[in-house]
């Protein structure tokens, strides 16, 4: 059993301060160059920054290494506050326990005491920790399962129920569409599946419940674990990524307006049900991710954390500092002992709790600098340093990385980070911020700039490459061409940015138009380049992978509460007569690529040949070669490439290919016999026939014995 006094702040803060003050010294004093110079020389002048931002971190952690470490108190504030089970005088029962230092009472009310709010009073602590036992003999028949409960907060402001901040459970009335936290103490969940080993790359596909479904409505974890969990594994992604997971009072948000942070969304159903959501997931050999959002709060105060115990500044930082001008939230004030123990036990809590099997940050530029990274273009390595940069923060996501890694050595920490910060996926041994993998959230901004600003067959593809390949040198990155951010409403996917309309009148086989035709070829190119040069991972949206056509829009006032752009329409790709299967047919067999030859973490890639004036782009990724032929209208039949190994070459995947809607110029698994012609430095060429607007990618055949 947890010792209260454990979770308690320790008394002798003053000798916390200083012994962290020795190691920042110590540190900031050492002539050693950090970690992160070693492996990017261009850092150098920036040395004494990168010292003083893992002296930030180091101080930190000898702080909480005075309490029991990363593995102690500050990350197991769940068994503590909230509702648990615990004695009082050996007499079994219900604690309750909430962190309000500035309010004057706090009294807990529910349908187990007719909703009174002077019978349950709680007591405070010298630190602002308010408790309450519920002994079983008095409330064990009235305080049961499902219980309906909320806090009553007076401050010197406002007396208002409110709901526990560390909640498991919230739901809403559909009469009032009043929030309601509710006692939940279901019997332990069994897992039958352990999470599965990562074969390959990670190759994620991002996926929102409740807009899973087909019909116009909310879905449901129980729907998606019986209808699209499957659907992910055929595909031959390795991870689902689940958003708005936590709960969140405003569903058109996408769940980035998060209220109750330990609570799932009780729109989709039960936490029981996103366990066997995930246990299933487990079962298909995926494993699952969640997107966690700590970066901003939703500033309700009916449903969140804004105003809690009469003040602004609990959990978030004090007055303008504290508001999110861009979205509309609450920023929290990293600094504060309970705001990290309520963060971090947050990620242990899903980690542990749940089995989920690592987690994608959301707004991590929006936490690492004080202005958020708003209207910023980061154009070198002074943006990166310097007073704009929030070491509160920061420190809190190294804190965030290394208890991740501590509670679950094999999970997946993941960035959302557009600015590029050094570091960002460096262990945080090195001064790095100690996540798995940053997000190349580049990549889809310039698949829409070079959409928008120039027809293929004037795109730069020298530039084309290099871009792809723009990415910080030994930090893994997830490429993607689009994600949820393309598909919102007032943009386009990449689908509707290159057939718009036409989608609607001529995806059927029997129809010919040119611009669906151009559309469909550069799809598949896209990904498929996307795919092989953009990181060491790969994301997909769901719906995308089969060019789901229109955008994504949740029911909002704007759109008259409509649910029509928030679902998934799946009978287009399982319809035999339309072109969308032969997308989705085109992204298994790219899934397959990694599973079969674990290209994504191959680290060997080079350009093969490349000429701009006929459109030909040849590399090589591992032991396989790619190549692109973006000419509009030149096919050509005895196009001689080098090729990297003294083998005849098989394709092993053709864009072209009929099964992927495309017209089937080449015969499937076509064997390019190797030929002693040297070429660009090579030993060896191979002559191909690579039709117009496609893509092959080959692999060397066996030796005949």
């Amino acid at each position: 059993m947890l010792d209260s006094r454990d979770f308690s702040r320790p008394a002798r803060c003053g000798n916390r301060r200083s012994h962290a003050r020795v190691w920042y010294n110590a540190l900031m004093q050492t002539d050693n160059p950090p970690g992160l110079v070693a492996l990017d020389p261009w850092l150098a002048p920036y040395a004494e920054d990168i010292r003083r931002r893992q002296a930030h971190y180091d101080a930190a952690r000898a702080a909480l290494d005075q309490n029991g470490g990363l593995l102690g108190p500050i990350s197991q504030g769940h068994h503590y506050f909230g509702f648990t089970r615990g004695a009082r005088d050996g007499a079994p029962g219900v604690w309750y326990r909430e962190w309000a230092p500035g309010a004057r009472q706090l009294s807990l009310t529910g349908d187990f005491n007719g909703w009174e709010r002077d019978k349950n009073l709680m007591e405070r602590d010298p630190w602002g920790v308010w408790s309450l036992f519920l002994p079983d003999d008095e409330y064990g028949e009235r305080l049961t399962h499902g219980s309906l409960l909320k806090v009553h907060v007076v401050t010197d402001h406002h007396a208002l129920d409110r709901i526990p901040a560390y909640a498991r459970r919230v739901v809403q009335d559909p009469q009032t569409h009043d929030f309601t936290a509710q006692y939940w103490m279901p019997p332990p969940f069994q897992f039958e599946h352990t999470s599965p080993a990562l074969a390959g790359g990670l190759r994620i596909y991002e996926a929102h419940v409740g807009m899973a479904q087909e019909e116009g409505r909310v879905g449901t974890f129980a729907e998606f674990t019986e209808r699209v969990l499957p659907r992910i594994a055929a595909l031959g992604y390795n991870a689902v990524q689940l958003m708005a997971v936590m709960e969140h009072p405003y569903y058109g948000s996408f769940g980035y307006h998060v209220s109750s942070f330990y609570a799932v969304s009780s729109r989709f159903g039960t936490p029981e049900d996103l366990k066997r959501l995930i246990d299933a997931a487990h079962g298909l050999g995926l494993r699952a991710l969640l997107d966690i959002v700590h970066s901003h709060a939703v500033k309700n105060v009916a449903e969140g954390l804004n105003h809690f115990d009469g003040t602004d500044y609990q959990y978030f930082h004090a007055g303008p500092r504290g508001q999110h001008p861009a979205w509309d939230s609450l920023v929290f004030d990293y600094a504060k002992y309970e705001v990290q123990r309520f963060l971090l036990s947050n990620v242990r809590f899903w980690l542990e709790e749940f089995r989920f099997d690592g987690l994608r940050f959301d707004g991590v530029t929006s936490m690492l600098y004080y202005d958020h990274g708003l209207a910023r273009v980061f154009t070198g390595y002074g943006d990166y340093f310097g007073g704009n940069v929030d070491g509160d923060a920061l420190a809190y996501l190294q804190l965030a990385n290394e208890l991740a890694h501590s509670v679950n050595p094999d999970a997946v920490t993941i960035a959302e980070d557009v600015s590029g910060m050094p570091g960002i996926a460096r262990p945080v041994a090195e001064a790095g911020l100690g996540f798995d993998y940053r997000l190349a959230m580049g990549v889809p901004d310039y698949w829409i700039k070079l959409l928008k600003e120039a027809p293929d067959e004037g795109w730069n593809l020298s530039a084309l490459y290099h871009r792809l390949l723009d990415r910080r040198p030994g930090e893994k990155h997830v490429g993607y061409a689009e994600s949820h951010d393309q598909s919102l409403v007032g943009d386009k996917s990449l689908a509707f940015q290159l057939m718009d309309q036409e989608m609607y009148w001529n995806m059927g086989k029997g129809s010919r138009s040119l611009v669906i035709d151009r559309g469909i070829a550069l799809h598949k190119m896209i990904r498929l380049l996307t795919f092989s040069l953009a990181g060491e991972a790969y994301l997909n949206f769901i719906g995308n992978e089969f060019g789901h056509p229109e955008w994504v829009d949740f029911p909002r006032q704007g759109n008259n509460f409509s649910y029509h752009h928030a679902r998934r329409q799946w009978s287009l790709a399982d319809n035999p007569d339309l072109r969308y299967q032969g997308l989705n047919e085109f992204d298994k067999a790219m899934m397959a690529l990694d599973t079969e030859f674990s290209l994504l973490p191959d680290p060997l890639i080079e350009q093969l040949a490349l000429h701009e004036d006929t459109r030909q782009l040849v590399y090589r990724r591992g032991p396989l070669v790619f190549a692109f032929n973006f000419h509009p209208s030149e096919s050509y039949a005895h196009l001689r490439i080098p090729v990297p190994d003294a083998a005849d070459y098989r394709v092993v995947l053709d864009s072209d290919d009929a099964r992927f809607g495309g017209l089937g110029r080449v015969a499937p698994d076509t064997l390019y016999p190797r030929q002693s012609v040297p070429m660009y430095g090579r030993s060896q060429s191979v002559q191909i026939y690579l039709p117009s607007r496609s893509a092959q990618v080959l692999a060397p055949a066996p030796a005949n014995p």
